[in-house]
């Protein structure tokens, strides 16, 4: 029985469209860590519900790890990494956490509704920061998904949308980074 690898990944526009957005808000991403309304707990949050939804098995191992150091529990990150994160989530952080969950399903094409409900709950300045965090996630999440795809098609599941090129030249500037970390992945996926 053959299986396609079905996770988000980088093609080559969009990976430049991505790293200019990043670099072009690196100052930004300054700001975001001396915003007050947004601890890192918060933090950590969305970047789970977001990953969730993309499933990258690098930043779900991570970001747990980094959910648990900022404070949340095994059973909050399993929750959220299900995402069930209305019962432990601040009334304060539901709207981002629903919009990061929006925002993912989409594919990057919220509705207007929820961009402007996001900005309406939050302010501009919070909320530039919550799409900033939204965006750094999903650079991670396609980055290790395009890591993934590689593997996978090694293994014979085809990767459609993708470029075979494109894949072998990502996975060799990507495996100095996830390759040694994928021992501890495949252990935490199995938890």
């Amino acid at each position: 029985m053959e299986h396609n690898f079905n996770r988000r990944i980088y093609n080559f526009p969009l990976l430049v469209k991505d790293i200019a957005y990043l670099l072009f808000h690196f100052p930004a991403i300054i700001g975001l860590l001396r915003n007050k309304k947004i601890n890192k707990a918060f933090v950590e949050r969305i970047m789970l519900v977001v990953t969730a939804v993309n499933s990258c098995p690098y930043c779900a191992w991570f970001h747990a790890h980094k959910a648990m150091q900022a404070g949340l529990t095994s059973n909050e990150i399993k929750d959220i990494l299900n995402l069930q994160f209305s019962t432990h989530a601040q009334d304060f952080e539901i709207p981002a956490l629903l919009f990061a969950q929006h925002y993912a399903e989409t594919n990057r094409n919220p509705e207007p509704q929820m961009i402007e409900m996001l900005y309406k709950h939050y302010g501009n300045k919070t909320a530039k920061h919550i799409l900033l965090i939204i965006r750094m996630i999903f650079f991670g999440n396609l980055s290790g998904n395009t890591f993934d795809a590689f593997i996978s098609r090694c293994k014979g599941q085809k990767v459609s949308g993708s470029n075979v090129i494109f894949e072998v030249i990502f996975f060799l500037i990507s495996a100095p980074i996830l390759w040694p970390i994928m021992p501890y992945v495949r252990n935490y996926r199995k938890q």
